[in-house]
């Protein structure tokens, strides 16, 4: 049984952040929040409806029209970000407990993940500052130049898989360009977007630059899409929502940046170090629970260490640990919530008819209650398998051998997703014509998902549309105006000046038409 570790001092409610103050949904609406261990409601959160999405974007915008935020320098905003960075740091621990207790990620993967999220506001605190624009002279005659302007009010709509540093990845780069934002987390695990507020106030972010509104993404998301004054909508999460959000923002043509789901391949070449590509795929697929848009969740295996691989493989799954998610020997926590268990459950049964259970397939002993799913193994799994086809977003991967480059690249691109690829081989040639063959945003090269935040994040087909990351989360939350001044005379066909003279016209249409 594992232990139920209770943080102190949590909240007897969560509630709305709107323009400067804590505030109760208008028609009084809420729902139960679970914790994953015990799957008891824990608290109840204000459910944002369509009026309180309103009154959140009415602060927003009168923030951006008539606060001082978009009109700081840039090195003033970087200050309250660092400010922000800094509070992050300094309570990473509590940060840590809260996320854990709310989401049933691992302590220690927890409190990474509140470390990035101050590396986040850091990075693009720096970011700003050094950003330089475009500026091109035509020389003797006119000079071009872009000038950079905040968008406006950003709608900000976030995950529950590691929600405090996905929503700190956009948050910072929506503050850092001079937009006000209002963020709707994931209902699922509120606890710890409900921090921000403190945080951002004591920093010293004006009010209505941040506006937070809990509640479920059919209605408080519904709304923040479809409304008119919200021109910029940045969403992570499941590949269906965001055909929806699509759909719903297109009569307002507004800027989207969607990551998406994924089903992302780990191929494992014959010539791979085969003990750093076992460490390195296990990671892959059971850090973070196997919660993560970018795990490795399909391994595909040459056939001449095919047997070798599944062996080791699955003799290391059975001995990860899964437990207390508060323990820091933890590996594997409980999933998120019974939803999602009873998700993740499903494909574990279909996986017994569609692959050849290795390690794991159930309940893990001694947890009798509690999201929890032992890390689960299935190999000899066909290409239109279901299990090798759709996300699972949790412990459980498939394992598929190839007998060539060409087979293991058609494996690897067979799915409808294309966020992540990770390949593992000593050839170099083969490593860089795989990378840029593969249908993905993202390739690691003999490495598990290392992040380096100046780099495009995105996917392609199902798994996203547009990219974030250094310059080009910039680009996103950004008008870039080309603005061109003339240097020298300048020469214009003077039309309608010789109107009265006729030979002068027929001469110019000659001209016109020599030239």
């Amino acid at each position: 049984m594992a232990q139920h570790h209770i943080p102190e001092n949590l909240p007897a409610k969560i509630q709305h952040f709107i323009d400067g103050e804590l505030v109760d949904s208008v028609a009084g609406a809420t729902f139960d929040v679970l914790d994953p261990v015990s799957n008891e409601t824990y608290v109840q959160a204000a459910a944002g409806q369509k009026e309180d999405i309103d009154l959140a974007v009415a602060a927003a915008t009168r923030a951006f029209k008539e606060g001082p935020w978009p009109r700081m320098k840039p090195r003033e905003r970087a200050r309250v970000l660092n400010r922000i960075a800094d509070a992050v740091e300094a309570q990473d621990a509590r940060l840590a407990e809260l996320e854990t207790f709310d989401t049933g990620l691992p302590i220690t993967q927890a409190l990474g993940q509140a470390q990035r999220a101050a590396e986040n506001f850091r990075f693009f605190a720096d970011l700003i500052v050094a950003q330089a624009d475009d500026a091109y002279k035509v020389p003797g005659s006119q000079l071009n130049y872009v000038n950079r302007k905040p968008i406006g009010v950003a709608g900000l709509i976030t995950p529950w898989n590691t929600p405090f540093m996905l929503e700190s990845w956009k948050l910072a780069p929506a503050l850092a360009t001079g937009n006000t934002v209002v963020l709707k987390p994931a209902e699922f695990t509120p606890l710890s977007a409900s921090l921000w507020a403190e945080i951002f106030r004591a920093a010293g972010l004006p009010d209505g630059v941040f506006n937070l509104v809990n509640g479920l993404g059919e209605e408080a998301g519904d709304a923040l899409v479809k409304h008119s004054d919200v021109p910029l909508i940045s969403f992570t999460g499941e590949s269906r929502t965001g055909q929806i959000i699509f759909a719903n923002a297109a009569p307002y043509l507004k800027g989207l940046s969607m990551e998406l789901g994924g089903k992302s391949p780990a191929v494992v070449f014959a010539d791979a170090d085969l003990d750093a590509a076992i460490d390195s795929t296990l990671f892959g697929v059971f850090s973070l629970n196997g919660e993560r848009c970018t795990a490795g969740s399909r391994i595909l295996v040459e056939r001449p260490i095919y047997d070798e691989f599944l062996e080791r493989y699955a003799e290391r799954a059975k001995h990860i640990v899964v437990g207390d998610p508060h323990d820091p020997k933890t590996e594997v926590g409980a999933l998120v919530h019974p939803e999602h268990y009873d998700k993740v459950m499903s494909y574990v049964e279909l996986g017994k008819q569609e692959g050849r259970l290795l390690a794991g397939g159930g309940r893990p002993e001694g947890l009798e209650t509690g999201n929890y799913v032992a890390p689960t193994v299935f190999a000899d799994v066909a290409p239109d398998a279901r299990i090798f086809q759709e996300e699972i977003f949790g412990p459980v991967v498939a394992i598929t051998p190839f007998d060539s480059d060409e087979e293991a690249l058609e494996l690897a691109n067979g799915v409808k997703y294309g966020l992540a690829a990770y390949i593992w081989t000593s050839d170099l040639e083969r490593a860089h014509t795989f990378a840029q063959n593969v249908e993905a945003g993202m390739v690691w090269l003999n490495s598990h998902n290392v992040r380096d935040l100046r780099t495009p994040f995105g996917g392609v087909k199902a798994s996203g549309l547009g990219h974030e990351g250094g310059y080009r989360s910039i680009d996103f939350y950004t008008h870039q105006q080309a603005v061109h001044i003339t240097l020298g005379a300048v020469h214009t066909a003077r039309f309608g000046a010789t109107v009265h003279q006729p030979e002068e016209a027929e001469e110019a249409a000659e001209d016109a038409g020599d030239a």
